[in-house]
């Protein structure tokens, strides 16, 4: 698993996958550390949070507003609804961090309904994988940390798509693994109806991501 001692290797990783994302009309940003609120919305949000989400959170939404700017999209504040950024009118997009590092990918909304995208430094042991898969997604993992570290993600990232009409736990997102190392999600029981997962190894940690 990575660690905070490889999070440059992480950083330089998902940056070389911007060629990948881009040939799909999507922009990455990736951002470290903090920062400081783009406006007085983000600031009240971040006000109200203990250091580390207050770190996590502004580095979200500095690595959302890169990936805004490389799309050519506004760049504005980026509120929120609970716990889902709101992007600005006309924008799509999706913010992920872990271990320090923060991840966003954006795109206009008149091509893409919802993106979604998940980073993880740091897995889940192998007896907690019945938190969030099913017993034959179980069986799939085995004992592969690395494959449950990866199952996860992509769970993760099918949850953010399924925004408008979310599952309301991972357990009801369906999973099985894809073609080229990435995943098929799904909610209500009908894969054919799912999402495409795709999914790279960035030095050693697991970044998912799809597109609706």
């Amino acid at each position: 698993m990575a660690t905070l001692t490889d999070r440059a290797g992480a950083e330089h990783a998902l940056l070389a996958l911007r060629p990948v994302l881009a040939a799909s009309g999507i922009a990455l940003g990736v951002a470290t550390g903090g920062g400081e609120p783009f406006g007085p919305g983000e600031a009240e949000l971040a006000s109200a949070m203990p250091g580390l989400r207050r770190r996590d959170f502004l580095a979200g939404r500095r690595a959302a507003r890169q990936a805004l700017a490389l799309a050519g999209l506004p760049v504005a504040e980026i509120l929120a609804d609970g716990r889902r950024p709101v992007f600005p009118d006309g924008c799509v997009g999706t913010i992920s961090h872990s271990g320090g590092l923060a991840v966003a990918l954006a795109a206009p909304a008149s091509r893409f309904r919802a993106l979604g995208c998940d980073l993880e430094t740091r897995g889940l042991p192998l007896e907690a994988a019945h938190l969030v898969l099913s017993e034959d997604e179980r069986a799939w993992v085995a004992d592969s940390e690395r494959r449950l570290l990866f199952a996860f993600s992509a769970k993760e990232t099918a949850f953010k798509a399924l925004s408008v009409s979310a599952p309301s736990r991972l357990l009801d997102v369906g999973l099985r693994a894809g073609r080229g190392g990435g995943f098929r999600a799904w909610r209500g029981g009908v894969p054919e109806r799912g999402l495409d997962v795709r999914a790279h190894d960035v030095a050693g940690s697991a970044f998912t991501w799809t597109a609706r």
